[in-house]
């Protein structure tokens, strides 16, 4: 992946900012939220707006107890923890965000190996992580103690898992002893475009992140839910990894009113997406399938048409809309609460006119 364009400081506002979901900005409602939260130091356990925010996500996720972390990665990171010890292997698909998008972090932070298999769009085939785990290696071996998946993922293209796969790897797992932990900065997103329940989703997991700064469009923060007695533990692994927090109501705030009034736009960004593939795939034949786009993320391959993904990044931002080139050939583009109609027109009318003509000579 390369790094992303980002636009000149003294460049004039873009029209479309389709670089990521991350980039959404609070609204006035949930600005108000944050500033009059009620407060206390979260380290002592004393913040009335964080406990509320963090039973709320977990009751929503049918789960005991969650904790508030600042990230989504540091969220992921503590539900490895939790579940793998050093030496021991979690198992993902290739292009899950624990190894491609954390630095590294499972094995700098805990010890932990990392095998993974090839999945397509990062769609779930049950057989791949079963076949791939190893239980009861003894000396011989290393021993898989984690299976992760991601929903929606990421850099397949916002791709939602079928239930009933995610279903038949946990009857197998825990079976076998192996613990599962989700990836789900983007499971509201599943929860809108598929309509099953986020407890539905949530109960098949030992643990269970979420983002809040994403498509629903709080500042900072992510959820890890779990059990009682493994929130507890997760805990006491945040302070160690520097994140305790002190007066971080003030945060809470604006992830609890994303939670309780952004949800249900997400479809709004999802039509958008769809609208929008639909229109590059006529001015690009091959270069996306619309009817793999599920949710607010598409991935366009360009190389059809001629340009690298650096490339067309560049030439679009030259327009006005900000994209991400996520491999050579690739650039993703991704909605969210700040781009609406009116930004979505400016970006097909852009990018649909840069793949027709090509690169320039």
């Amino acid at each position: 992946m390369t790094a992303p364009a980002l636009a000149p400081v003294h460049a004039p506002a873009l029209a479309a900012d389709l670089l990521s979901d991350t980039l959404t900005k609070p609204t006035e409602a949930m600005r108000a939220a944050m500033a009059g939260a009620e407060v206390g130091d979260d380290v002592f356990g004393e913040d009335p707006t964080l406990r509320a925010l963090e039973e709320h996500v977990a009751g929503l996720l049918g789960h005991e107890a969650g904790l508030f972390t600042p990230s989504g990665s540091l969220a992921n990171q503590l539900g490895l923890r939790l579940h793998v010890r050093p030496g021991e292997e979690l198992v993902c698909d290739s292009l899950a965000h624990v190894v491609r998008a954390e630095l590294g972090a499972a094995a700098v932070f805990s010890g932990i190996s990392s095998r993974t298999w090839v999945a397509p769009r990062g769609l779930l085939d049950p057989r791949q992580p079963l076949e791939l785990m190893i239980t009861g290696a003894g000396p011989y071996q290393v021993t898989t103690a984690l299976v992760v998946l991601e929903n929606t993922h990421n850099f397949g293209g916002g791709t939602v898992q079928p239930l009933e796969a995610i279903r038949e790897v946990r009857r197998v797992t825990q079976e076998r002893g192996v613990a599962m932990h989700l990836d789900g900065a983007r499971l509201w997103n599943a929860h809108v475009a598929s309509g099953v329940a986020l407890r539905d989703y949530g109960r098949e997991f030992d643990t269970v992140s979420v983002c809040l700064s994403k498509g629903l469009g709080a500042p900072v923060g992510s959820v890890l839910v779990g059990s009682a007695e493994a929130m507890a533990e997760a805990r006491i692994w945040r302070k160690r990894y520097g994140g305790g927090m002190r007066q971080a109501g003030i945060l809470a705030a604006g992830g609890l009113y994303a939670v309780q009034h952004h949800l249900e736009r997400l479809a709004d960004d999802h039509a958008r997406a769809r609208r929008a593939a639909g229109a590059f795939a006529a001015a690009a034949p091959g270069s996306i399938d619309p009817a793999t786009v599920e949710t607010n993320i598409l991935i366009l391959d360009v190389s059809l048409a001629g340009w690298s993904g650096a490339a067309l990044v560049a030439a679009a931002l030259g327009e006005g809309v900000r994209l991400y080139a996520v491999g050579p050939g690739a650039v993703r583009l991704v909605w969210h609460l700040d781009v609406d109609d009116a930004g979505t027109d400016i970006a097909i009318d852009v990018v649909s006119a840069l793949l027709a003509a090509g690169p320039a000579a």
